[in-house]
């Protein structure tokens, strides 16, 4: 991902354009083994941070996309609120994404493809209309939809093949 960074200070001109280099991000992700999310945050159309999924190489399951692009803003713009600040990330986020860009106070974030068994945005959850919330965040989904969903399409694909592969390839469990 050091190639990728950078995307850090790049203007984005809408958000189509940002999904372009969350996608980027993501497919840094399924290069690394990892699920093939990636996110950005923008502040005043320029990239403040960027993350991809990596809680396998940095044995830390909190290392999501959402997460990584969060705490690389924050330490680059020098605070744990990122108020008015927009999150890219190609995947609805799930129900820890969504607390921590609660508490980080990101004004929108803009999303790609629903993830209907873990996203709390629109599919398994309203996480984020909820009246206890203490900060409101503005959600846009279906941006580049058809190319992040099959970035995670082709991403299954090929590891359910790896693992049909490396089954075929084991000899045959003795039965002594």
């Amino acid at each position: 991902m050091s190639d990728l960074r950078q995307l850090v200070g790049q203007r984005v001109a809408d958000d189509n354009e940002a999904m372009v280099l969350a996608l980027q991000l993501a497919r840094a992700s399924a290069e690394q083994g990892a699920v093939p999310v990636g996110a950005l945050v923008v502040d005043d159309q320029r990239v403040v941070g960027i993350g991809s999924n990596s809680p396998i190489s940095l044995l830390d399951p909190t290392a999501h996309a959402e997460v990584m692009a969060i705490r690389d803003a924050a330490a680059r713009v020098g605070n744990y609120r990122l108020p008015g600040m927009t999150l890219y990330v190609t995947v609805e986020p799930c129900s820890m994404c969504a607390g921590a860009i609660v508490h980080s106070r990101i004004g929108r974030v803009v999303y790609g493809t629903t993830e209907p068994k873990a996203g709390v945005a629109c599919s398994a959850e309203h996480f984020f209309d909820k009246a206890f919330l203490n900060h409101q965040v503005e959600i846009v989904g279906g941006v580049l939809a058809e190319e992040c969903s099959g970035v995670m399409t082709e991403f299954f694909s090929q590891r359910r093949a790896g693992k049909k592969r490396l089954k075929r390839a084991s000899p045959p469990a003795s039965s002594e």
